[in-house]
């Protein structure tokens, strides 16, 4: 199984935990994943990361698609993939709720879906170079010819020669998205992803490579890379405790009441009753309440947590689940070393 390793977007003082992530390339890990909200963004980190390490994958996740236009992220993950030697870049891709794309970004919610579809299909044509980019989408189009127009649009190829190859992630969930992932995409970020549900994600997946005319498979083609807090501790409860503040933040808080993704995770996974006290806690600013309403049993499950031996016991599951990665959320440097072992990427390890 591949390793990946989360760094996430900084706090109010930029952070980037150069040493971890080479212990981890030295260790054996196969990527590093930054992201973005409306902070410090997830590309930058990615370069200077580039310069610090050889050979581990550096992977965004995500790139959110109302920051730049589908030609400027193009360019900017391939800039940094060239910048690194070529072949380490993954462009992970993802929407966020309309409060930050319309709050933050001041660009229209419009339609999801068919937006992502036309980002991803206009990123393929960039990289591929065969010919100046035109796209007419549901969305997005290249040329530009709506409001406000010029209608002196041109369409134009790529100056710098690309890596046509690039692989382009999707960080998804619902079911269209999933589907579009494996029609489009070359591999998933799967949102709310536990070992338990693969046989859901695998459903809606299939149906996308079948659209691709069925060239694909997860494994074959395609990766499946969820993410999962790691925690070496003795205490259990304490450390299920110390994830629940986030787990409150994006259940309750991170999007609108009537469009929070992590809510509708949350749903899904079986803790419906959960979701909606901790919405309705959250928003009435009763913070501390709706951090108890969060189950031990939901932290668990998405989770590694507890001493060595619990957290060897636990990973079976995702192990066995038919993820081809995992990527580990952690800022101690023991659990780099026992993921790296206990998955055996350690044996390919540099000295």
């Amino acid at each position: 199984m591949k390793l990946g390793l989360a760094i996430g977007y900084s706090g109010a003082e930029l952070q980037i935990p150069v040493d971890l992530v080479q212990q981890a390339e030295r260790l054996g890990f196969d990527s590093v994943w930054t992201a973005e909200a409306y902070g410090s963004d997830a590309i930058t980190p990615l370069a200077y990361l580039a310069a610090k390490t050889e050979r581990i994958r550096l992977g965004t996740a995500i790139i959110q698609v109302a920051a730049r236009t589908p030609a400027a992220a193009a360019m900017e993950v391939q800039t940094v993939d060239a910048l690194a030697g070529g072949g380490r870049v993954v462009a992970g891709l993802g929407v966020s709720g309309p409060q930050i794309v319309e709050g933050w970004y001041g660009v229209p919610w419009g339609k999801p879906y068919y937006k992502l579809r036309d980002y991803i299909t206009i990123m393929k044509k960039v990289f591929a170079r065969e010919e100046p980019v035109t796209h007419q989408g549901r969305e997005i189009s290249l040329p530009y010819e709506g409001p406000g127009s010029a209608h002196m649009g041109k369409p134009l190829k790529s100056i710098l020669h690309m890596n046509p190859h690039l692989p382009i992630f999707l960080g998804a969930g619902n079911p269209s998205n999933l589907r579009l992932a494996g029609e489009l995409c070359d591999g998933l970020l799967p949102l709310g992803f536990v070992p338990s549900r693969m046989a859901d994600y695998r459903e809606r997946l299939e149906e996308g490579f079948a659209r691709a005319g069925g060239k694909k498979a997860i494994g074959d083609g395609f990766e499946f890379q969820p993410s999962v807090v790691v925690n070496v501790t003795d205490d259990v409860r304490g450390a299920l405790r110390a994830m629940k503040p986030r787990v409150a933040l994006y259940v309750g808080g991170m999007g609108h009441p009537e469009l929070n993704f992590h809510n509708q995770q949350m749903v899904r996974r079986g803790y419906g009753e959960a979701a909606v006290r901790i919405q309705e806690l959250y928003l009435a600013g009763r913070k501390a309440e709706a951090l108890e309403e969060v189950p031990d049993d939901y932290c668990d499950e998405s989770a590694l947590v507890g001493p060595p031996a619990r957290i060897r016991q636990r990973f079976r599951a995702w192990e066995d689940s038919g993820i081809t990665g995992l990527t580990v959320s952690t800022s101690q440097p023991e659990v780099v070393e026992l993921m790296a072992d206990i998955t055996g990427a350690s044996k390919g390890a540099t000295a």
